[in-house]
C-alpha cells in the first residue's frame, strides 16, 4: 500500500541530499551510511522518524575538514526495511558497532546525536569509550526518564497504532509539521518523507515507537539503564549541547538531566526552536559544532 500522492507529484528534494550512498551488509539486510570528505571522522546519527537527510546541511559544513559518517538505522531512510525483524535499542546499537568496527574500522570518532540517536550513539560510546574523542548532543536522551507525550504514547496503542503509523502515515507527516517552529519548505518535507511512502517501509517508525521502555517489565528499559549507569565513563569527554527550548517531547527537563551527567559540557539554548533543531536553527547551530569540532592542530 503506498500513499496515493506519486512520487512525480511531490516536490523533488534530492538536490538538497547530494551525496553518494554506501551500503553494508548486516544480519537481515543492507544498512545505508553516507561517508563524505577525509579527516578525523565524525558519526551522526539520527532518530525517528528521520534520517541521514535531517543532517544534510551538517555534512555539507563539516566534509571539507572531516570525515562525516551518517548511518540510516536498520528499517529507515535508504536502508532496507525487513519486516520481520529484531528493532530494539540493542539491535541499532550493535548494527552501529558492527558498521564502525568491522565494516569502516574506523578507531576514533566524534559522535553527533539526536532523539533516539541519542540512546543508539551513547550505547555504542559507553562500550567503547576509549574510542569516542568528542560529544555533541542535540535533543536527545540516554536515560530513563517517565514522561512521553500522549501524542507519541497514542501511536504505542494496539490496532489504532499500526493503523495510524504504518496505515495513514500519522507519526512522520506529523513530524513535519509538529517538530519544527517555522514551516518547512515543500522539499524539505518531501525529503523527511520520501523512504516512508507505504506500509511496508513505515516499519520501522512504529518498532521505534514501540521500543520506548515507559515501564520496568519493558523489554528494552534494562538496555537504558546499562547505558545511564555507564555515563560517567563519558565525563571527561568534551562535549557541545544544543537545545531546542521548544521541543514537545525533549523538553528542558531533558537538558537538566544531561547537565546532571556532563557539567561541564557546553550548552547553547535555542529559546524558539523545536525538536528539528537543525531546522529550524540550523544557520545558527552548525557553525558552533563546525568549532566545536576542528581537527586539533598536529
Amino acid at each position: 500500500m503506498t500513499d496515493q500522492s506519486s512520487q512525480s507529484e511531490s516536490p523533488d528534494w534530492h538536490s538538497l541530499y547530494p551525496f553518494a550512498s554506501h551500503y553494508a551488509a548486516i544480519a537481515g539486510g543492507r544498512q545505508h551510511y553516507l561517508d563524505e570528505g577525509r579527516g578525523p571522522a565524525v558519526v551522526m546519527l539520527h532518530g525517528n522518524p528521520t534520517w541521514s537527510f535531517y543532517y544534510r546541511n551538517l555534512v555539507l559544513a563539516l566534509r571539507d575538514e572531516h570525515r562525516v559518517i551518517v548511518p540510516d538505522h536498520m528499517g529507515c531512510g535508504l536502508s532496507d526495511k525487513p519486516q520481520e525483524y529484531t528493532y530494539t535499542l540493542r539491535q541499532h546499537i550493535d548494527n552501529l558497532e558492527h558498521l564502525l568496527d568491522e565494516e569502516l574500522q574506523v578507531p576514533e570518532v566524534d559522535l553527533v546525536v539526536h532523539d533516539w540517536g541519542g540512546a543508539i550513539g551513547m550505547g555504542y560510546a559507553v562500550r567503547h569509550p576509549e574510542r569516542i574523542r568528542r560529544l555533541v548532543v542535540l535533543n536527545t536522551a540516554a536515560f530513563l526518564f517517565a514522561e512521553c507525550p500522549l501524542r507519541i504514547r497514542a501511536c504505542r496503542w494496539p490496532v489504532f497504532g499500526p493503523l495510524a503509523v504504518r496505515g495513514g502515515n500519522a507519526f512522520a507527516r506529523a513530524a513535519v509539521h509538529m517538530a519544527v517552529r517555522n514551516p518547512l519548505p515543500p522539499e524539505v518535507q518531501a525529503g523527511f518523507l520520501a523512504p516512508y511512502d507505504s506500509w511496508a517501509n513505515r516499519v520501522a517508525i512504529l518498532r521505534f515507537v514501540q521500543d520506548i521502555p515507559m515501564r520496568r517489565s519493558h523489554p528494552t528499559w534494562e538496555t537504558v539503564a546499562d547505558i545511564q549507569k555507564s555515563l560517567h565513563l563519558l565525563a571527561e569527554k568534551p562535549m557541545l549541547i544544543c537545545w531546542g527550548m521548544r521541543d514537545f517531547c525533549f523538553t528542558g527537563k531533558f537538558l537538566d538531566v544531561w547537565q546532571s551527567y556532563f557539567p561541564t559540557a557546553q550548552v547553547h539554548r535555542f529559546p524558539e526552536a523545536g525538536h528539528y533543531l537543525l531546522e529550524d536553527a540550523g544557520e545558527r547551530v552548525n557553525p558552533l559544532v563546525e568549532r566545536f569540532l576542528l581537527p586539533a592542530a598536529p
